[in-house]
């Protein structure tokens, strides 16, 4: 296999973990949606940890978006 082709797939497929925080953000939301409505009174005590895992998610997102730069740019 080529080389740039190797490289240019695995930037891809590291780049695979970007949709993945995005689908994991929507299930934390849609589940914290979910929650709210059935018991509205806890809603306010969960919302910050509904954002603390959606920052989590986000940041391994932002890792697999780095993972995937450095790949194209640093390797030769």
């Amino acid at each position: 296999m080529d080389p740039v082709a190797a490289k240019y797939l695995g930037a891809g497929l590291a780049a695979i973990g970007m949709g993945a925080a995005a689908i994991g953000v929507g299930l934390i939301f849609g589940n914290f949606l979910s929650g709210a409505l059935r018991n509205p009174t806890a809603s306010d005590a969960q919302f910050g940890r509904a954002f603390i895992g959606a920052a989590l998610a986000e940041g391994l997102g932002i890792f697999a978006f780095l993972v995937a730069i450095l790949l194209l740019f640093v390797l030769k």
